[in-house]
């Protein structure tokens, strides 16, 4: 819920954490996407896998 509506963020996911959590629920760290798809903030995020989405359209690289 806290990442819903217009609080929702693109993550790009570079970790999924293996350690045993409730049925449904992963703990994933990744990078924030901004509009063009550059990376903007690192996140460690505990997510229901029903509510997780694919994006639309691929991100773009970022180019650091």
């Amino acid at each position: 819920m806290q990442f819903s509506g217009p609080r929702a963020i693109t993550l790009r996911v570079i970790a999924a954490d293996n350690r045993p959590t409730y049925d449904g629920w992963i703990w994933l760290e990744g990078y924030e996407l901004d509009d063009a798809g550059l990376a903007v903030r690192r996140h460690t995020v505990f997510v229901q896998l029903a509510g997780l989405r694919a994006p639309t359209r691929p991100a773009q690289p970022s180019r650091r």
